[in-house]
């Protein structure tokens, strides 16, 4: 039941793997909450974006809608630009043309990832990639049209609602006699719950700017994969292998610690990377697909 102080919020992307967290839980915390996905609402046609807000004027957006396929980016530029670009900046008129908030999800792949301590908010972007430069694209439409935004950087994301390295690990756990995971690249994994959280704090404080949110505590991709199997009580060996043996179509960035002091600031609680992973596993029965 929708609480009478709730906000009305629209969620774009929601049947991603964040939205279907993350809407039942706006809901939860007694919000007014209109889900919306690409098939429902086209981002890319700015007209239907328009006539949408106008019908239904939400207070807030967050807008989790993008393309996401950080490989297939490489050879599809045009549709990541599209939906990641100029999506994004047809919500950010929509919001402005309405008085709405906007919550803008980005990513630590706007950073090229060569420095050596977490990035600030305000560090300078490099993305090395293409998904990296769309979504900076999306976060100059943002900060180019609206005074009232929040684009939040997460990272390292994995939930139950779709392709995650979590269940990854342990299906090839099950069925492989070994696994082999990247050990140079480091950064923070992120539950979609402790990013849901926060969002919602987050969209209650009139600190507008970029934030960033992870959970706390560093790792590899090899030191995730191992306490993965080991909370699961999984024995498959995990050998660490470099980036250079496990080539993919678009690079990461080999460092991508992010700095969440204004999170911290706000009060907004963080878990351990480790404590979400076990929530996570006790929570969700992990897809083999």
């Amino acid at each position: 039941m929708t609480s009478m102080t709730g906000m009305r919020i629209l969620v774009t992307g929601a049947r991603g793997m964040l939205g279907q967290d993350l809407v039942p839980y706006l809901e939860q915390k007694g919000h007014q909450v209109l889900a919306v996905d690409l098939k429902e609402l086209d981002i890319t046609k700015s007209e239907a974006v328009q006539s949408f807000f106008t019908t239904q004027r939400p207070q807030i957006v967050i807008h989790g809608a993008a393309y996401t396929a950080v490989d297939k980016a490489e050879t599809d530029a045009a549709t990541a630009y599209l939906v990641n670009g100029y999506g994004t900046q047809n919500i950010a008129v929509a919001c402005k043309a309405v008085d709405a908030a906007m919550v803008y999800i980005s990513t630590d792949y706007v950073f090229n990832g060569t420095q050596h301590q977490p990035y600030l908010p305000l560090d300078p972007t490099a993305p090395l990639g293409v998904y990296g430069r769309s979504k900076l694209m999306g976060e100059w439409a943002v900060q180019g049209i609206l005074e009232r935004y929040f684009i939040v950087r997460t990272s390292w994301l994995y939930g139950k609602h779709g392709k995650n390295f979590v269940d990854t690990m342990i299906h090839l756990a099950q069925t492989q006699e070994e696994l082999n995971v990247v050990a140079d690249q480091k950064g923070s994994p992120t539950w979609t719950m402790t990013l849901a959280r926060a969002l919602e704090q987050l969209i209650q404080t009139d600190q507008y700017g970029i934030h960033h949110c992870s959970d706390e505590g560093t790792c590899t991709w090899f030191d995730f994969a191992q306490e993965i199997l080991r909370q699961k009580g999984l024995t498959t060996p995990v050998r660490p292998v470099t980036s250079a043996e496990f080539i993919r179509p678009a690079p990461r960035p080999q460092y991508s610690l992010l700095d969440k002091s204004s999170l911290h600031n706000l009060g907004i609680p963080l878990a351990d990377w480790r404590e979400s992973l076990s929530q996570y596993l006790a929570e969700a029965t992990p897809c083999a697909d």
